[in-house]
């Protein structure tokens, strides 16, 4: 079976920047979350990020983690910075990015996603700025989400056009992922969600997973829940990972490479059905000023 205000002032130069990296298209932005580790929502966004940039997409994750744990490491690389050392003006944005192939680039940002709703206004301006001179277009942006962030969850995932939820086929990965869901609903009245099921078997057994989930958040009036797909965890990927090598570019063969590659080409129509193209410009905006509005005890009330 196959398987309310900005919070910073643009200068003209700056928004004309901003627009460039737009690429003349809508920038897709998707947020990768889960209610518990173990799932392999990075080693997910890695190779995600692998088989858009194969589509002839230009890929940028944000990855919220701290080295050792980070995207980087799926790739065998070390995180030369962090996003905050640019926003401190330590660093310049070229410093931090990693360019593991062409297509794919990596801004280690885990310092910064945990001080964005406590940087001042010439902070704010000197990240716009750094955004603004970046030389490529991005097309499509993943966020790896910390489970961590000192507000219960990420500024990334409320500003982007779309959440995918991972989870696995054990009960306490489920029971966290609905959890996560409930929480980011009720405070923030996110109500459309994506579930990628990994670590499975079956694409029957992901199927009766997501179905399960999904009746549940419909019929409490918690959310929409879409089924994103579904991985199966093979030799490959085990393999691949114990290598920190892609399984795409592994095992560019296995079951999983191929899951991995089907959900990328999904991805490029999410946004068909949704009205928002916005791009970076106004993507940077709602980011800069919700980590304003973020307390830490807002969601986890």
């Amino acid at each position: 079976m196959g398987w309310g205000g900005v919070v910073a002032d643009f200068r003209v130069d700056q928004a004309a920047g901003l627009r460039r990296l737009l690429g003349g298209g809508g920038l897709q932005v998707v947020t990768f979350v889960a209610g518990c580790e173990g799932v392999g929502r990075s080693v997910s966004v890695a190779n995600l990020g692998v088989a858009l940039a194969r589509l002839g997409r230009e890929v940028l994750i944000i990855d919220e983690h701290v080295p050792g744990d980070d995207i980087a490491s799926a790739f065998g690389l070390l995180t030369p910075g962090d996003l905050l050392n640019v926003v401190q003006r330590e660093r310049t944005l070229a410093d931090v990015l990693l360019r593991p192939m062409h297509g794919l680039s990596i801004m280690p940002a885990a310092k910064a996603a945990r001080k964005l709703g406590r940087l001042s206004l010439g902070q704010q301006q000197t990240l716009l700025d750094a955004m603004s001179g970046l030389p490529r277009p991005f097309d499509v942006i993943l966020v790896d989400a910390s489970m961590t962030h000192p507000g219960g969850f990420s500024p990334f995932g409320l500003v982007s056009q779309e959440t995918v939820v991972v989870l696995s086929g054990n009960s306490a990965s489920i029971t966290e992922a609905y959890a996560l869901i409930k929480k980011v609903s009720h405070a923030f009245s996110r109500r459309h969600f994506r579930i990628l099921v990994n670590k499975v078997r079956t694409q029957v057994d992901a199927r009766s997973i997501f179905e399960n989930i999904a009746q549940v958040a419909t019929q409490r009036g918690v959310a929409t829940l879409d089924y994103a797909g579904a991985i199966p965890f093979d030799e490959a990927l085990r393999v691949s990972s114990q290598l920190c090598r892609p399984v795409l570019m592994q095992a560019p063969d296995s079951a999983s490479a191929i899951a991995f590659r089907d959900l990328a080409a999904d991805m490029q129509y999410w946004q068909q059905s949704h009205g928002d193209r916005g791009g970076v410009e106004q993507f940077l905006q709602q980011l800069l000023h919700l980590s304003q509005r973020i307390t830490p005890n807002l969601i986890r009330a």
